[in-house]
């Protein structure tokens, strides 16, 4: 008899036994099986048109056992031939013959070896050459962003950043599921198999040297265990977090996110504005689609918006953020623009459009 939950314990004993793994994303997409079915029917083909080369000629041929070769013979000789096993027993003793091993047969047993050799020496140095790009990879890795669970949020995510024009090499995902992560790796990004409230899991992906982290699992609960984790690994970092209920927000915050959304909440929000105006829901979602319509921005006050008032400038201003506050537009605190200020706005979107994230974190309320 099964107790309540001893499936679930089954299944991480399960998870903890799975080697992490990282992933590197890759120009050509085929799996190492196809390659190497794709070489041997490349041999056995030559080995085929061998075969039928010294049966077409098998009079010029001599068996020592018989002195006749038939096709069984042929593809006898054929073998021990491509191979360079070479027994002697069978050989060709007419001059046709002999101008046919020259010309083709010789030719055909380079070929033969080559397919072979070279299928053996790539399997025998994928691990070395994958070894070097892994460590190549973590030598040059700095600053990047790492993204916990390739769903639909995180997905949304990393298009996000990937608009402000982080590179995708400045990308990595980290999800349990190797499905995910193949998908990921697919798209140019590098990813890592595992579970991430394990610190082993988040230091291969080099959370250490991360600059943000964006937690996007699927269960609140797993996304407190990463939070934790991540800010213990790296103190530095602008940590981002989603969750589904609110009243898990401020345990989000406790554990170190320096900002937590609430999807199901949000959702919920955009929901009621759309029913009763659906223009207000359009507009609200024409902002958070990002490179489309109407674009919400953080960028600096150029030195000509100096001593300006934020109803002044060009650009739609919503906030200034000055030093670690954020301001409204009709905060009398910010009722003068200073040059170190940054103002948050609402622009429209344009292929020259681009988000200038701000990289220190805003201290919690």
């Amino acid at each position: 008899m099964k107790l309540p939950g001893q499936d679930a314990i089954a299944r991480q004993a399960d998870e903890h036994l799975v080697t992490h793994r990282v992933k590197l994303p890759r120009k050509l997409v085929e799996r190492p099986i196809r390659q190497v079915g794709k070489r041997l029917a490349m041999a056995l083909l030559v080995l085929v048109a061998t075969v039928l080369i010294v049966y077409a000629d098998h009079e010029g041929y001599h068996d020592n056992a018989d002195s006749t070769v038939d096709f069984l013979d042929a593809a006898y000789y054929s073998t021990v031939t491509l191979s360079t096993t070479g027994y002697g027993d069978i050989t060709p003793v007419s001059d046709s013959a002999r101008l046919t091993n020259i010309l083709v047969i010789t030719p055909l047993r380079v070929l033969f070896l080559i397919i072979l050799v070279g299928t053996t020496l790539e399997v025998l140095t994928e691990r070395t050459r994958e070894e070097w790009r892994l460590s190549r990879w973590r030598s040059t890795l700095r600053d990047h962003t790492v993204v916990v669970g390739f769903g639909t949020k995180g997905r949304s995510a990393i298009q996000t950043v990937i608009a402000t024009g982080l590179k995708k090499q400045q990308v990595v995902v980290v999800d349990p599921s190797g499905k995910a992560i193949d998908a990921a790796t697919a798209e140019g990004y590098a990813g890592v198999v595992g579970d991430a409230t394990r610190s082993e899991v988040l230091r291969r992906a080099e959370v250490q040297r991360a600059r943000q982290i964006i937690i996007a699992t699927q269960r609140d609960d797993t996304a407190v265990l990463v939070t934790l984790t991540a800010r213990q690994l790296n103190r530095g970092a602008k940590i981002v977090a989603a969750v589904r209920e609110e009243e898990n927000a401020p345990l989000l915050k406790q554990s170190g996110a320096d900002a937590v959304i609430t999807s199901a909440s949000a959702a919920g929000r955009l929901l009621g504005l759309s029913v009763l105006s659906p223009a207000a829901g359009m507009v609200m979602e024409d902002l958070i689609q990002q490179g489309s319509g109407l674009d919400l921005i953080e960028r600096p006050v150029i030195r000509a918006e100096v001593g300006k008032s934020p109803r002044e400038t060009d650009d739609l201003v919503v906030s200034v953020v000055r030093g670690h506050r954020v301001l409204g537009y009709d905060d009398p605190a910010a009722a003068t623009l200073e040059l170190t200020d940054r103002l948050i706005t609402i622009v429209r979107a344009t292929p020259d459009t681009k988000v200038t994230p701000h990289l220190r974190p805003l201290p919690q309320d």
